[in-house]
């Protein structure tokens, strides 16, 4: 969708600034409020950073979702990664916040690589690189924690056996005139990528056939990927399932002046497998809400509203919110310069960056663990 700010939102391209709102009202979602809060704190004890912030902030059925668990329902996790290039950490965000409801809510996890769509989608990538990309994308699922006897990887083009028999039932109740509205696609559009949401539908109902009776399906991802669940919802009460569930989160925000982070825009990003000094220069580069100079950011205060420095704290390096608070106060009355927020954040990106590649490199040992294969 594009509006007259032109920020388009499709499940290929994010770009500008986005309106959630206007995105809420477009894709037929339901705001996260506060009395769903309130029932999701009764079953976890305490509010993922997540969800107090309103990173995640829409949703579909989630109530639904817990109305099946207080009537001792369990339900299963579904969300996964195109394996187009390396992992950023605007990937991590769905991905941890799934972590929090493995561990919360006991589930099992069903974590789909879709090599086969990036493969079809891009021109330029071949077969054997969106494999590659997928399983290196894999050890940053893995170093995040999940529970290895609940959670369940696997690579399209691995685990077809599986998906096809779902995928093929899932099809015969799909037109073209339905994908073409929903997803653009035209007369130049491969057949491949015509076919490819029966098979990202698929996984939606991976453990209720599996385990021969219906499982509610709960996806945690990034709003974007919303378009493909919604043509699934149509169809599930035609093959006797459960609609899937969804919660959404808001796009991690660019280094650059506006828009998401963006792998195809490699100084807009951090990614895991970034040496600390580059990540450290890309912080050092990055925009910022400030002022043109010292004296003026002192007089006038920043900007933190339009300020990637300060939403990487907001987004993933500051989940204490007084903490947080004083860093917005300290910004808006030009008490903190940009310089000392910069050498700020670049500590806490080296320091996570550090962490994480070391869980990464132990990942290799037990990936095994994690797929899925025919």
């Amino acid at each position: 969708m594009e509006d007259e700010r032109e920020f388009i939102v499709t499940p290929w391209e994010v770009r500008g600034e986005v309106d959630y709102d206007k995105l809420i009202r477009e894709f037929g979602t339901m705001p996260i409020n506060d009395d769903l809060l309130n029932r999701i704190k009764k079953h976890t004890n305490d509010l993922h950073p997540f969800l107090r912030r309103k990173i995640f902030f829409s949703h579909r059925d989630f109530d639904w979702i817990l109305d099946k668990y207080e009537n001792n329902e369990k339900f299963f996790l579904y969300t996964g990664r195109g394996p187009s290039g390396h992992t950023h950490l605007g990937h991590l965000i769905p991905w941890i916040f799934t972590k929090y409801l493995q561990d919360k809510f006991d589930t099992e996890l069903y974590f789909q690589m879709t090599d086969d769509e990036k493969f079809l989608h891009n021109p330029e990538l071949s077969l054997n690189e969106t494999i590659n990309y997928a399983y290196d994308n894999a050890l940053d699922v893995i170093a995040l924690g999940f529970d290895p006897k609940k959670t369940f990887i696997f690579l399209d083009t691995e685990y077809m056996k599986t998906i096809y028999k779902i995928a093929i039932q899932f099809s015969k109740h799909v037109t073209f005139s339905t994908v073409k509205a929903a997803f653009g696609f035209n007369s130049s559009t491969n057949i491949g990528m015509i076919f490819f949401p029966s098979i990202q539908a698929a996984p939606c109902f991976f453990p209720s056939v599996l385990k021969g009776k219906n499982i509610p399906c709960l996806i945690p991802a990034a709003i974007d990927q919303s378009v493909y669940w919604r043509v699934a919802r149509d169809v599930a009460p035609k093959l006797g399932f459960y609609k899937p569930a969804e919660i959404h989160s808001k796009f991690f925000p660019s280094l650059m002046k506006g828009g998401k982070m963006s792998a195809s825009e490699p100084e807009s990003a951090i990614f895991t497998t970034d040496s600390l000094e580059q990540a450290e220069r890309k912080v050092k580069n990055a925009f910022t809400g400030g002022q043109a100079t010292i004296k003026e950011q002192k007089e006038k205060g920043g900007n933190p509203e339009i300020c990637p420095v300060y939403f990487y704290d907001y987004f993933l390096f500051d989940f204490d919110d007084k903490s947080l608070s004083e860093t917005y106060n300290n910004c808006k009355n030009g008490c903190l310069l940009c310089g000392e927020h910069k050498e700020r954040l670049a500590k806490s990106v080296k320091d996570f960056l550090s962490d994480h590649q070391k869980k990464r490199e132990k990942a290799k040992n037990i990936i095994d663990k994690f797929i899925l294969r025919d």
